[in-house]
């Protein structure tokens, strides 16, 4: 049977079927009904954020957090990361904004504070930082910065999902962060997204640009689109956030063997969060130095892929290297550039055996 690189978490049929039972007696089955707002006031408690919005997918729900923050859009620049999927551009690109890519540390590849303000121009609207494999980015380094330049800071936490950072859910940090429950993240509702946030103005904003511009029941005052999460998908965010802790802790069983095994080994490095992060085991990022292991991280890839394991380039290339954006948007970033070319993402998901972990890392040191 083949590894993946992640599989969905899911709750038993039974007990989803009994969540969603109400909905088929009321037929209520989207339009942010009774489920929807049980998952809402649920998740806010469990990311213990003050506001919380939620959307059908994770980019929509970035591009429309981006959008509701009414950022000047002719010619705004916005700083953002190349080491980070796609989405997180596109967000910005399609609310006809600039995005300029800043570097990354080489620690652990989150946006480096240190060249923001170098990029910073009098076109600079917002930052846009990304929190990878769970490590959170140096968010009070980005939030002086911000303050000094009244810029906003939207954080995409598409991989932060309960993670604390010094004790604070990382969902209030800077103007906005945005949740992704795509089926393949550690908390999933099948597709999914929200937005954390403290203005409740905030909230009326994302409201409308979710719900076709809708204000009430006889007036349309905004143009908006359509992006609201459906009653079926928050029942299976409901299921699986009863069971979100037993998930984040089972993958960290699976985390403590690959650190028994791959710690220490000449040529690898394990990307790790900062002592002040409590992460959610999410992924298991792995740093394949050619030079000290003596094969590179595609050979590395290529051999697992021949044993049926299907481990991932996460993230190749960098964005600033795709077709849709190398030619428009050329900035130099060699050390994001070195993480996309040098970084391996293994197979990481609750219920993973630890057998199969062991067959990965007897593959990678063999």
């Amino acid at each position: 049977m083949s590894i993946l690189v992640t599989r969905s978490s899911m709750p038993g049929i039974e007990e989803y079927m009994e969540e969603i039972k109400p909905i088929f007696e009321s037929r209520w089955l989207t339009n942010m009904g009774p489920v929807y707002k049980k998952f809402q006031h649920q998740l806010m408690d469990y990311l213990s954020v003050p506001q919380l919005s939620l959307f059908v997918n994770g980019h929509m729900a970035l591009e429309m957090a981006i959008h509701a923050l009414g950022l000047p859009c002719d010619g705004g620049e916005v700083i953002t990361t190349p080491f980070t999927f796609v989405s997180t551009t596109h967000a910005i690109t399609r609310n006809n904004l600039k995005p300029v890519f800043c570097d990354v540390k080489p620690d652990d590849f989150t946006i480096d504070p240190s060249k923001i303000e170098a990029l910073i121009t009098e076109k600079t609207v917002a930052i846009v930082p990304v929190h990878v494999y769970g490590n959170i980015c140096d968010v009070d380094a980005i939030q002086k910065i911000a303050d000094k330049y009244k810029l906003k800071v939207i954080y995409d936490a598409a991989h932060a999902f309960g993670v604390t950072y010094k004790g604070v859910g990382v969902g209030n940090f800077g103007d906005a962060s945005m949740f992704s429950f795509h089926a393949t993240k550690v908390f999933n509702s099948i597709e999914g997204g929200a937005v954390a946030f403290h203005d409740k103005q905030y909230r009326v904003q994302l409201h409308e640009l979710k719900n076709f511009g809708i204000h009430g029941q006889e007036d349309t005052v905004s143009v908006g689109g359509n992006a609201k999460l459906d009653e079926f998908r928050a029942a299976m965010g409901i299921c699986n956030l009863r069971h979100i802790d037993d998930y984040i802790s089972d993958r960290g069983r699976v985390v403590e063997r690959y650190d028994e095994r791959l710690g220490g080994i000449p040529g690898i490095r394990l990307i790790k969060p900062s002592p002040e992060t409590v992460t959610n085991n999410a992924y298991y990022p792995v740093y394949f130095d050619e030079k000290v292991f003596g094969k590179t991280r595609d050979i590395v890839c290529d051999e697992l892929k021949d044993q049926d394991i299907f481990a991932r380039k996460y993230f190749y290339p960098a964005i600033n290297e795709l077709s849709c954006y190398k030619d428009k948007f050329p900035q130099n970033t060699p050390i994001a550039h070195n993480a996309s070319t040098h970084v391996l993402t293994l197979p990481l998901y609750e219920g993973l055996d630890l057998k199969d972990v062991d067959k990965i890392c007897d593959i990678i040191l063999s």
